[in-house]
């Protein structure tokens, strides 16, 4: 078994890494994407786009206009003298936030009644807009407070009413920066991806060029075989993963915070796993086209059921429960608990319970489909 074993890896690696411009897609493709997806997907907002509409200019609205410019986030693109050029600046998405001071602002403020300011945003996108806005409810907050000491200081009360201040602080990633998030979740999306097309365009190459009936006539077992082609593309998907790692180490400063070996080890069950899927695809495709679509249909809903971009627990029902057949769902779990959290088998064994048991069942149903025949 040994030997026969020996001679398909041999063979796997000549056909996979004998042609340049394959060496490229298995090492450096997965590595480029990671880079620039990386560089792309963030959900950080800054360098905010503030147009003022000051209709007080007083020394209180102009202390205010200071705190947004001060806060870092927002930087004043125009001075706007009306009311009518709200609507055009945002139509040509010229700022993507008004602050709005109405006349009689200092005055409401400093008679102890409630001063109103309006922040109108750009709310095409939902989620850049409930940050701009959350920014912008700190920085009025701190305003508030800072005035109503000030009124208090004047009335001679030198020891302001008690107060309930929250302190929110973000456990395992305190900035709140997003590179921390999507970094990892890259790497397990592009490990799924590569794995599952390489492997099943791969075989089914075979049986087009028809290399795949010499290895028919071979003594060699099912088991072999599946050993034979699932271990290439598994050491190969764990140099593309360490190459990864090593850029976001490098460029992103996301560095593994657990066990790197526990991170290794379940890496191999999760490649497992999604090489089994392209296992059982190669065995229904007869074409590279009908295994590139079919590796389509799979990985669009493994990716947007994943966590990766919506969490799974805001999903319906139905929908959470077809997510538990899903190998990058717990996959994530695992890698985001190992590289940011700095957890281990204790906090993470459902995750790596599932991730056994879909990894063994996908390997297994390729077994027993695969057949020596090519009917």
């Amino acid at each position: 078994m040994a030997r026969r074993l020996w001679c398909m890896l041999v063979k796997e690696f000549l056909q996979m890494l004998r042609d340049p411009r394959m060496r490229v897609v298995v090492f450096g493709t997965p590595v480029i994407q990671m880079t620039i997806m990386a560089f792309a997907l963030t959900t950080d907002v800054t360098d905010i786009r503030l147009a003022v509409l000051d209709r007080d200019r007083t020394p209180a609205s102009r202390e205010l206009i200071a705190d947004f410019t001060a806060s870092g986030y927002f930087h004043i693109a125009t001075w706007l003298e009306s009311e009518e050029e709200i609507a055009p600046l945002l139509d040509r998405a010229r700022a993507r936030a008004v602050l709005h001071i109405p006349a009689g602002f200092a005055a409401d403020l400093h008679s102890g009644r409630t001063a109103t300011a309006q922040l109108l945003t750009d709310g095409t996108d939902s989620n850049s807009t409930s940050i701009v806005q959350g920014y912008a409810g700190y920085i009025l907050a701190d305003y508030n407070d800072r005035m109503q000491k000030t009124r208090l200081a004047q009335k001679g009360i030198t020891t302001p009413p008690v107060q309930i201040e929250a302190a929110p602080r973000a456990w395992y990633n305190p900035n709140q920066e997003s590179r921390f998030y999507y970094v990892p979740s890259l790497i397990a999306t592009m490990l799924f991806i590569f794995s599952l097309l390489l492997t099943s365009i791969g075989i089914v190459r075979e049986k087009e060029i028809g290399t795949i009936e010499q290895v028919m006539v071979t003594p060699i077992r099912r088991l072999e075989f599946i050993l034979g082609k699932t271990i290439p593309y598994m050491l190969t998907g764990y140099v593309s993963m360490t190459f990864m790692l090593l850029v976001a180490y490098i460029v992103f400063s996301v560095e593994v915070r657990g066990s790197l070996t526990l991170l290794y080890l379940l890496t191999g069950i999760y490649l497992a796993g999604n090489l089994g899927i392209a296992l059982i695809i190669s065995t229904t495709a007869h074409t590279q086209q009908q295994a590139l679509l079919t590796s389509f249909l799979v990985l669009m809903p493994s990716v947007m059921l994943s966590g990766f971009l919506f969490p799974v627990t805001n999903m319906p029902e139905l929908v959470r429960l077809a997510t538990a057949g899903n190998p990058m769902r717990w996959y994530l779990d695992i890698l985001r608990g190992i590289v940011m959290k700095e957890v281990g088998v204790a906090a993470l064994w459902p995750a790596i319970a599932m991730q056994c048991g879909l990894s063994v069942t996908f390997l297994a149903v390729a077994v027993s489909r695969f057949k020596k025949t090519l009917s």
